[in-house]
């Protein structure tokens, strides 16, 4: 009788600690899933990637943005914080810190852009707003890559959110214009005499 009560209280902390650890895998997990996710990830994905209960997946979520927010423990806001958009969570970096990071993408990085990523910028000029996948299916070749690179480099950016599909739309912004020295889109360069058939990847308004 004495053994079996000195016994229960250390089977019950084990568990404890388990479900501690357990949630904690999750977080992590979480975090590195999401680090290399160009799209916002809905809580079922997450949770099919994960193996984990829909529940558990929530919790961690919700665990993550309070620690990245500062709130647990007397810790630390953190410069990225993530955030839920279109029905799915993905990592952004902090309203704070935008004129930080475009001046570290426009004067400290300033390498040129490859030929694919030129490929990119062109068919986003050209048929913005336009999700990554429409313009993969376009080039006919994976584009996450090319697409941060460019997101990175400030020269196109996130303009709406697909409300069924939670696809991302793509469009330029004002520096790719001040790059190429123009006042608007419509100065660019018409696109259709240099197709095959004036059509083909372009279908709708051309220019």
């Amino acid at each position: 009788m004495t053994d079996e009560l000195i016994d229960a209280p250390t089977e019950t902390v084990a568990d404890d600690e388990q479900t501690t650890d357990a949630g904690v895998d999750a977080e992590r997990m979480l975090e590195a899933i999401l680090l290399v996710a160009d799209e916002p990830q809905s809580v079922v994905r997450l949770a099919t990637a994960l193996s984990r209960p829909v529940r558990e997946v929530r919790q961690a979520i919700a665990n993550l943005v309070a620690d990245y927010d500062g709130e647990l423990d007397g810790g630390v806001r953190r410069g990225f914080e993530l955030r839920e958009v279109g029905g799915g969570w993905r990592f952004y970096v902090r309203s704070d810190h935008d004129a930080l990071v475009a001046d570290f993408v426009l004067t400290q990085n300033p390498s040129k852009l490859s030929q694919a990523a030129l490929e990119t910028l062109a068919v986003i000029a050209y048929k913005q707003p336009i999700s990554r996948g429409a313009v993969a299916s376009i080039r006919a070749v994976n584009v996450d890559s090319v697409v941060r690179t460019l997101l990175s480099r400030g020269l196109i950016t996130e303009v709406s959110t697909d409300p069924e599909t939670g696809a991302i739309h793509y469009g330029t912004t004002d520096l790719l214009l001040t790059q190429l020295g123009i006042n608007s889109l419509d100065e660019l360069p018409r696109i259709s005499p240099l197709l095959d058939d004036g059509q083909e990847g372009f279908d709708g308004d051309i220019r």
